[in-house]
């Protein structure tokens, strides 16, 4: 009875670390999991709009993981088809890295959005997936900067912090990869709505193909703001887009992340028909995927 009861006690413990919500529907439709709970910026609120994004795409169900302490932290991630980190925090406790790690190179797949990349900036295998990352005392130890110059992506060695950015702004998205699942059928260029522009990224930059960037008026670079990088058997669609609400109802980010988040969990993107209302280069399109029917 004794062992009965601390076991039940610890299952309580463990629950209160972790709330995980979701629809329970599932419907044959990919299972994606969105991870919360830490961030320096309006985690709640984001949350609710990529769950929106990727649910009024009609391919996926989404639970939300929100880690209410991050030292007990503990999930087992294989149910998912695709991981998307809302979470910018303390580090998760070993056996839950580890969890992660297996996840990723048995073919998992992730999508780290905007604030992500800050993330766990002394966790070398979580810096190899993501490809790039900023703040957090990362430098050139931590791998290059990335960047493109007269058409060509340049890996710079040299010295200095990782992470910065302007004031928030409506900039142009340009295409690099147009061949590429993600970015077929885009615009060249396409105007993103005000966002922060993430600048001087650097890391491992390993396997790592460059989907799309953005001019920083504050480096006077070709910054990346769309990616992705495989490690082992899983593949990871990194977007810097998405500070808050009103970028994230940007069209474009919208489109991008439903194709991203597919591509990370089967490496393929089926969702082909880009929307009408996909922004031109010289205009923002924007939508709140909250509304229903919004798309």
């Amino acid at each position: 009875m004794v062992k009965r009861i601390a076991l039940v006690i610890g299952m309580a413990v463990a629950l209160s670390a972790v709330c995980v919500s979701g629809t329970g529907q599932r419907d044959g439709k990919l299972k994606a999991l969105i991870i919360d709970g830490q961030n320096n910026h309006d985690w709640k609120a984001t949350t609710r709009y990529i769950r929106a994004t990727l649910e009024d795409s009609g391919l996926f169900t989404v639970d939300v993981a929100t880690a209410r302490n991050p030292g007990e932290f503990r999930m087992e991630f294989d149910t998912y088809d695709v991981l998307i980190s809302n979470y910018n925090g303390p580090m998760w406790p070993k056996e839950t890295r580890q969890a992660f790690l297996r996840y990723m190179r048995q073919g998992g797949g992730l999508v780290v959005i905007h604030a992500a990349d800050n993330s766990f900036p002394g966790w070398e295998e979580y810096n190899r997936i993501i490809g790039l990352g900023g703040w957090g005392g990362r430098d050139a130890n931590s791998g290059p900067y990335v960047y493109f110059e007269d058409g060509e992506l340049v890996r710079d060695t040299s010295s200095g912090r990782a992470g910065t950015h302007g004031a928030q702004r409506a900039y142009p998205v340009v295409t690099r990869k147009p061949n590429h699942p993600i970015m077929k059928g885009l615009p060249k260029s396409w105007l993103h709505a005000r966002d922060e522009l993430y600048s001087k990224l650097r890391g491992p930059a390993e396997n790592m193909t460059v989907l799309a960037s953005a001019y920083s008026k504050k480096t006077k670079r070709n910054e990346p703001v769309l990616l992705t990088t495989r490690y082992g058997g899983g593949r990871c669609f990194h977007t810097v887009l998405g500070h808050g609400p009103h970028a994230m109802s940007c069209v474009g980010h919208q489109f991008t992340l439903q194709r991203g988040t597919e591509w990370a969990a089967t490496g393929e993107v089926t969702l082909e028909s880009v929307p009408e209302n996909f922004p031109p280069a010289d205009k923002v399109s924007v939508e709140d995927p909250t509304e229903t029917g919004t798309q």
